[in-house]
């Protein structure tokens, strides 16, 4: 969501001056006063003058955006987070080609964000979802994207400092085959996806491991 704004907030009986953030599943305040709310736990949402009021837990919050802002504010936060089939952009019209995970199964979340968005048919797919256990299937998944039609890959791999493989050698590998990143989004606790898109052909076919 990304709004941020300077306010005056009443948290119960406290009232202090406050940097309060709209983030994408969380309220947050900084400053004399601060709290973290998760947006789906916010009760009683509504509009009073220049004031967002809402109930969090057995705290009455009210933060004095000035009336246009709290607006914005109230409509973000009355507005349901997409889907993660919608972040990925997977449908019926607009299906993944699937391939991974090598080893146990497959996220339940991402599972369900693939549901009746799958295609076998590689000239059908419009984007390779490829789940990654290691950095050793990076030019095996590139190989296999290089016979396909589309030119938009998600690659699904751990997330954390210690997550193999790790963005860095994600990102690595895929822009030096010729892939620019251009959207990321989480998958669940333990999972991240990045958005890569081909733009230009490397001199040399994929690279393979001998």
């Amino acid at each position: 969501m990304g709004r941020e704004a300077s306010c005056t907030a009443r948290v119960g009986t406290e009232t202090a001056e406050v940097t309060a953030l709209l983030e994408s599943t969380t309220v947050v305040l900084r400053g004399d006063l601060k709290r973290r709310w998760d947006i789906a736990a916010l009760q009683n949402l509504r509009l009073a003058g220049e004031e967002l009021l809402f109930d969090a837990g057995d705290e009455a919050v009210a933060l004095v955006l000035g009336e246009k802002e709290a607006g914005r504010w109230l409509k973000k936060l009355q507005t349901p987070p997409p889907t993660l089939a919608a972040k990925l952009g997977v449908s019926a019209e607009n299906p993944a080609l699937l391939i991974g995970p090598t080893q146990g199964a497959l996220d339940p979340a991402l599972a369900e964000a693939l549901t009746g968005g799958i295609t076998t048919n590689m000239r059908e797919a419009r984007m390779l979802v490829a789940v990654l256990s290691n950095p050793s299937e990076l030019p095996r998944m590139a190989e296999f994207h290089a016979d396909m039609i589309c030119k938009t890959v998600w690659v699904v791999h751990p997330k954390g400092p210690d997550a193999s493989p790790s963005d860095a050698e994600v990102r690595t590998a895929m822009r030096g085959w010729g892939y620019v990143d251009n959207k990321t989004s989480a998958v669940s606790e333990t999972l991240t996806a990045t958005r890569y898109v081909l733009t230009a052909p490397p001199a040399k076919k994929r690279v393979r491991n001998r």
